[in-house]
């Protein structure tokens, strides 16, 4: 619906959805690209050497089915690119057409779990991030839930609502962005001595860096101290807030025993419904990492225009904002930003029938995720449901308590029809999946100003840790009930259900790139032809597709913002997670489906020390650790050095220069641009010398791996 059209009763839509524009170039891209696929399919099943040569026909057989499965998974790409939308919304018609009364409440929820690995500065940054955003103050209500039942977390939030009281004031007055106080005061510019505000804002930056001094102390010193241990007694702290118009904060560490699981973060999320569900009970939730401070204070009224639409937002379950970052490198060394996803495929996504919801950054609506079904004579009041409860805090606390026990959920639907969903590393996913088989619709918004800013990991380890993670569970995902294609048969439309399986299937990707990156060279060596000689008209086929998919990639990564050098990260990256992280998040997935090893759920260490962080932001990349990651990474690198220069010998050393180029050319050109995009690990392994190098016992190992493989693939 554009603007200006009006909805079949008469109003203005509080949204509108535009088609993107310009995809006639990308389909006809993807058309050339499909027709050149198809001439390397041709050329393949024509060529394949005769039986006699046993070597050189299995490795051909191999490159054969490995590119019918980049063929494939391209294939399924294509369905969430194809025809993208985008969603604006239009907060002048929501705030004159409802008053504050009318507006419904929000419960936000943030999550934490380890203090060594997630501050508790950091954490209070976010709680106070949400609790300032631009909406009826007596409509917000903040959960803060502390899985590590950390007293230094829970001594952190008591001082950072103190610290609300004048912070809270001071961004509405000024219209402060971003309203977490260490971004703010970190990157905002001193105001004059002689303004109005200069005084204000002196005296607030440095009760905020009193505050964040206090809580680091505390942190390091590892306990809280005696005196101030009786001075805060619990829930009777929050007698204070209530002198001024504050937004609700609660705090909430779960009851837990050891022969009881307690379902990690999405048993945290699902104790946080019933506890809000008795305190304040608001019709909306957004549930944020407590990494991710709120970066757009306009965030809800945002989601509001969606959700308080007449005619399209009753059939809304969730509204999701992108992952963004603020520690980001100049040139995204790690391609965490994943900004091609966020920027059209994620918005492809949206437009076959709603994105995922990927955990963080999103308002749902309460009903759908208390496992409502959504019909069509749906209705919703929201006046009616922004009453919150009223009993003593005693009261509360001990019913709260009850909801939060290690037992409730037992005998219950909790975790399965109600809340979020148990079962695999990446319930978020299959929590979305479900609401939407329910007849509920989602909603993907990526406002100009992000609204949420998070942080990515600052090492190599880290980032390859977090994505066998996700590439783990999604893998769990599609080979469970819950597999899009089984569980949304017949429920939701077969382009959503494909839009799901890119994902799902990151893990299986490895195979075809491990055989892709090792086989080519390896037969280098060994004088084993597996490409058309450069003189044939074949090895345009080839070199198309090659040279179309890296130009138009690099295009859309120059489109969404990026530089020619984050494309290349971006290259290495994907080379990087296919060939290690991919490769064992598949075999542990197996591993764990036939009752081998346990699903564990791994936070993200939030904290890098000053080395580390100064060598990210130089985009040196980061090893320092041993790792068996590191080793096959090392070893590929090493196996295609020796195979690229064994290539280069053969060519100078040959008496028909020219015949032995032809032949092997394109081979040679694909082990030179994997050499190419290994070229940080080469730093790593011979020429650096500061901690962040490749340990001694990776180097050494991976040279006698290399050596190995290249020596038996020659004799």
């Amino acid at each position: 619906m554009n603007e200006g059209e009006r909805g079949s009763k008469g109003y203005l839509p509080l949204f509108e959805t535009v088609p993107a524009r310009g995809c006639l170039p990308f389909q006809l891209f993807s058309a050339s690209t499909f027709i050149g696929t198809c001439f390397i399919w041709v050329y393949r099943a024509s060529y394949i050497p005769g039986v006699e040569g046993k070597t050189e026909r299995w490795a051909w057989i191999g490159l054969f089915l490995a590119e019918l499965w980049f063929s494939f998974y391209w294939s399924l790409t294509l369905v969430r690119r194809w025809n993208p939308v985008f969603r604006y919304t239009f907060k002048d018609r929501l705030s004159s057409r409802y008053n504050q009364e009318a507006l419904p409440s929000v419960d936000i929820f943030v999550c934490t779990a380890d203090p060594g690995i997630e501050p508790p500065i950091m954490v209070i940054n976010t709680v106070l991030s949400v609790m300032a955003y631009d909406y009826p103050t007596e409509k917000i209500s903040v959960y803060l839930s502390d899985d590590g039942s950390s007293d230094l977390t829970f001594y952190a939030m008591l001082e950072a609502a103190r610290f609300s009281q004048i912070w809270l004031p001071f961004c509405r007055k000024l219209k402060v962005e971003p309203r977490s106080p260490e971004a703010f005061f970190s990157n905002a510019a001193e105001p004059p001595d002689d303004s109005v505000i200069a005084e204000e804002w002196l005296s607030i930056k440095k009760s905020y860096e009193d505050l964040k001094i206090g809580i680091e102390t505390i942190t390091k010193l590892g306990r809280i101290p005696a005196d101030m241990r009786k001075e805060h007694k619990g829930f009777r702290e929050w007698d204070f807030v209530s002198r001024k118009p504050l937004p609700t904060l609660v705090y909430v560490a779960r009851e837990k025993r050891p022969q009881y699981h307690h379902n990690y973060k999405t048993g945290a999320m699902n104790a946080l419904i019933r506890v809000s569900a008795r305190i304040s009970n608001a019709p909306i939730i957004l549930n944020v990492d407590c990494d991710m401070y709120s970066n757009n204070s306009e965030a809800i009224k945002n989601a509001m225009c969606f959700f308080m639409d007449e005619e399209k937002g009753l059939e809304i379950a969730y509204v999701q904002y992108p992952q963004s970052f603020y520690n980001l490198s100049k040139n995204d060394l790690y391609s965490s930003s994943l900004r091609v996803v966020v920027e059209l495929e994620l918005p492809g996504f949206d437009a076959n029938g709603g994105p995922s919801y990927i955990g963080t950054g999103c308002f749902h609506r309460r009903e759908s995720l208390c496992g409502k079904k959504y019909s069509k004579d749906f209705n919703v009041e929201w006046r009616n449901v922004n009453k919150k409860v009223q009993e003593s805090a005693r009261v509360l606390e001990d019913t709260c308590k009850v909801l939060a026990s290690c037992t409730y959920e037992q005998n219950t639907d909790w975790g399965n029809e109600m809340g979020l969903k148990y079962g695999c590393p990446l319930e978020d996913i299959i929590t979305g999946l479900s609401r939407q088989c329910r007849g509920w619709r989602s909603i993907y918004y990526n406002p100009e100003r992000k609204a949420f800013l998070g942080v990515v990991p600052t090492t190599l380890l880290q980032y390859l840790v977090q994505h066998k993670r996700w590439a783990e569970g999604d893998l769990q995902i599609f080979l469970s009930k819950y597999c899009p294609l089984i569980y949304g048969h017949g429920r939701i439309p077969l382009k959503l259900q494909l839009s799901y399986c890119p994902y799902l299937l990151w893990a299986v990707n490895c195979f075809a790139t491990l055989y892709y990156v090792t086989v080519p060279s390896l037969c280098l060596l060994k004088g084993i032809p597996l490409f058309p000689k450069m003189s044939s008209p074949w090895v345009l086929s080839f070199t198309y597709v090659l040279f179309a998919n890296c130009a138009y990639s690099l295009g859309e990564v120059i489109w969404c913002g990026g530089t020619i050098q984050e494309w290349l990260n971006d290259q290495r990256m994907w080379m990087f997670k296919r060939t290690s992280s991919y490769f064992f998040a598949f075999f542990d997935t197996i591993l764990k489906l036939f009752g081998f090893s346990e699903s564990a759920f791994v936070i993200t260490e939030k904290v890098a020390d000053e080395q580390t962080s100064q060598r990210y932001e130089q985009e040196v990349m980061e090893f320092g650790t041993p790792s068996l990651m590191f080793k096959i990474l090392a070893t590929l690198a090493l196996l295609n050095l020796f195979s690229c220069a064994g290539g280069i010998k053969k060519v100078v050393t040959h008496y028909d220069h020219i015949k032995t180029l032809d032949q092997f050319g394109l081979q040679m050109l694909l082990c030179s641009l994997l050499v190419y995009l290994n070229l940080p690990v080469y730093q790593g392994l011979f020429f650096r010398k500061d901690s962040g190098k490749m340990p001694a016992s990776v180097t050494y190992q991976s040279i006698i791996y290399a050596l190995l493989a290249c020596t038996v693939a020659m004799y």
